[in-house]
């Protein structure tokens, strides 16, 4: 009997940690892939067809492959943020964030032989009011440059949060609970320790 492979299409710790903490056994595979979008795209959309693009990057069209491909986006007031590209934008978007609530925007795709499963999460996220001196400490930790709407919440970011309402893991980069619900529901053969 050929054994499932289970393949993560990204380098993010965070989405590897999180696979990991489910004791899931998978492999881990960059896809670097142009992340440009339709600008007539809805946040929705644009995290599951980015998503879907890491995955097929990868995909091998091997029997029993299930790639798993995601990502995220925040949208503060209609206008999608991804990551910044200095420190200047990145203060930016951190000033609009601040005291108010934005929504990030989580996209999964999983890819097997005959199958693509689509689905996005949105999670509001509320900062709390940050001062020039906050905001300008956190920029000089180095966290916000490799994350969309330019913090981390798993990180020093969780400083800025006041509250969330949703997906803590989606926020984190993958919605792992119907990440696994999902995956079940295609034919991965979860282990015992995950719904018997």
């Amino acid at each position: 009997m050929q054994t499932q492979t289970l393949i993560l299409a990204s380098t993010s710790p965070r989405r590897k940690q999180l696979l990991e903490q489910m004791n899931l056994s998978f492999k881990v595979k960059g896809s670097h892939v142009d992340e440009r979008y339709d600008a007539n795209l809805k946040p929705d959309e644009i995290v599951q067809t980015l998503a879907e693009r890491k995955a097929r990057a990868v995909y091998n069209n091997e029997c029993d492959t299930f790639v798993i491909g995601s990502d995220t986006v925040v949208v503060h007031k209609g206008e999608v943020l991804g990551k910044p590209i200095d420190e200047e934008e990145a203060y930016l978007m951190l000033k609009n964030l601040s005291n108010g609530t934005h929504e990030v925007y989580t996209g999964v795709a999983i890819l097997t032989a005959n199958k693509i499963t689509r689905f996005s999460v949105v999670t509001k996220v509320e900062f709390w009011s940050l001062s020039e001196e906050e905001i300008y400490a956190y920029i000089q930790t180095g966290e916000p440059f490799d994350k969309a709407g330019a913090y981390g919440i798993q990180g020093i970011g969780a400083a800025l949060v006041k509250q969330i309402h949703g997906d803590y893991f989606a926020v984190m980069g993958l919605p792992i609970s119907q990440t696994i619900r999902e995956l079940r529901k295609i034919g991965y053969s979860l282990p015992h320790h995950l719904f018997g």
